[in-house]
């Protein structure tokens, strides 16, 4: 594959050949966050699409983290002494606190979009360390820096006890060395792999970041604590540079001798989640100097990107293959469904079945992503279930399909009873680039008119007021769920 689109950066500054328009708007919201209604796609085309993402960006930077459940700093003490009550109690409260980021994905746009691809960057898992009060600060320390500062974000994780368990931090002791979260520090989460680092690197990482072990194992969901004695005060040799080195010797150190490489692995990293899975290195490089320059912040980085002609040039639209998660919920939002509690359960659990765990992604590179995600087995679960989607809120609105009759007149302005103008529209909606040729529209049109007979067309009887118009663009979207072209984003 080949990123065709162009290299510049600028703002991007719409004109008679860069237009502003509802398939640039789609672009934006499906890339910042899990898709918008129609209402939300119109609207922001009377703003200057500049405007639009920094307006996204800070607002997505400012939002409030999740408030915290009742049970945020539990404890072993907490729970009830008999081990299957609480097995139980702590099932039911990861549970639940699934479907709360899942719900946040849904609702609170860019910042959770971001908290998410964080969790994919900063992988840890659930079963690891099972403890609902970890989990939820691992989960809130995505939300809070999610467009905040880089550097900081980084040093906060290491101390996090879900990573340091994950990642056997709390086993590294200047008695008994475990480099496991040195070597991830630099392999995955600020450099990348062989990039600006050597082995003795690693083993002195880890010399430096000993001392995180005091957990009492008695109780369970405790604090993680420095113990000093248990700390490596010698000296040590990190990227040429020797001293007594401790952890926050450690990110001072990557930060201030590595920069150009964690800069350029992150805005690759962004780069790919964001605008195409096809690289281009003169933009990340572009990218890179604008994080060095804003000390390590990442909302000048994204909105650098996301305001770039780069990222609404035509040939990123349409690029990436989303995750099972992120399909639906886009799918959920671009129809204009309301959020239904049972139901983003349902997307965020099913999706598990199908190599997207909530709070467990593949391994400690997270999940490899755009066209890992389709396969023999997840294709049809995930045409399935945009069908059934669409068939749970007939069930929920007493067995209608409203919201495809207005997303059907909204797409038209409710003034068009022409079916091949409504099938078009409803195709351009839902496909980035639309389909191949002109016998793929044709045949969407013949899935669109369904029985209908051709003369009722032909003379006008028919419209989008007829009782069985939302069961046609029911047809047709799941004619549409089932080509290849659906999975696109």
């Amino acid at each position: 594959m080949v990123n065709c689109a162009e290299t510049n950066v600028n703002p991007f500054q719409p004109g008679p050949d860069k237009l502003w328009d509802k398939r640039k708007a789609i672009h934006l919201f499906r890339r910042t966050t899990f898709g918008a209604d129609l209402d939300t796609i119109n609207a922001s085309l009377i703003t200057d699409p500049v405007t639009l993402v920094n307006k996204i960006v800070d607002d997505a930077k400012a939002l409030p983290l999740t408030p915290a459940p009742i049970w945020a700093n539990w404890t072993l003490s907490n729970y009830s002494s008999d081990p299957d009550v609480r097995n139980t109690q702590i099932g039911t409260q990861i549970i639940e606190w699934g479907t709360q980021w899942v719900t946040d994905m849904k609702k609170n746009g860019l910042r959770d979009r971001m908290s998410w691809f964080w969790s994919n960057h900063f992988v840890t898992k659930i079963e690891s360390y099972y403890c609902p009060s970890w989990m939820y600060r691992y989960h809130v320390l995505l939300q809070k820096h999610a467009l905040g500062n880089f550097k900081n974000f980084v040093h906060e994780m290491g101390l996090t006890p879900a990573m340091l368990i994950f990642l056997n931090n709390i086993q590294n002791t200047r008695f008994q060395p475990n480099e496991n979260y040195a070597r991830e520090l630099l392999e995955l989460f600020t450099l990348g792999v062989d990039n600006g680092y050597t082995q003795q690197d690693i083993v002195n990482v880890a010399r430096a970041i000993t001392g995180w072990n005091g957990l009492d194992q008695s109780s369970l969901c405790g604090n993680v604590t420095f113990i000093q004695p248990f700390w490596d005060p010698g000296q040590k040799t990190i990227f040429n540079k020797t001293g007594a080195w401790g952890y926050d010797d450690v990110i001072n150190l990557l930060f201030s001798e590595r920069a150009v490489q964690i800069s350029e692995y992150i805005c690759r990293k962004l780069y790919i989640n964001f605008v195409n899975p096809e690289v281009n290195e003169d933009v990340v490089k572009s990218l890179a100097k604008v994080f060095r320059d804003n000390n390590f912040e990442l909302a000048p980085v994204m909105k650098a990107m996301l305001n770039s002609e780069h990222f609404f040039d035509d040939a990123t639209v349409g690029t990436i293959i989303p995750g099972h998660i992120e399909y639906f919920l886009t799918f959920i939002s671009e129809v204009g469904y309301r959020d239904e509690t049972e139901l983003l359960y349902g997307v965020g659990y099913s999706a598990g079945e199908y190599n997207q765990q909530i709070l467990s992604p593949t391994d400690v590179a997270g999940w490899p992503g755009n066209r890992n995600w389709i396969n023999t087995g997840s294709f049809p679960y995930r045409t399935e279930n945009i069908l059934n989607i669409m068939g749970y809120y007939y069930a929920k609105n007493g067995n209608t399909l409203e919201e495809l009759r207005d997303l059907a007149k909204g797409l038209v302005n409710n003034n068009e009873n022409n079916p091949d103008v409504i099938c078009t529209a409803v195709i351009d909606h839902f496909l980035p680039n639309g389909l191949q040729n002109p016998a793929d529209y044709a045949d969407a049109l013949v899935v669109f008119k369904a029985e209908i007979p051709e003369n009722y067309f032909q003379t006008g009887q028919w419209n989008l007021d007829w009782e069985y118009a939302p069961a046609q663009v029911l047809y047709l979207i799941n004619h549409l769920a089932n080509l290849p072209e659906f999975q696109l984003k």
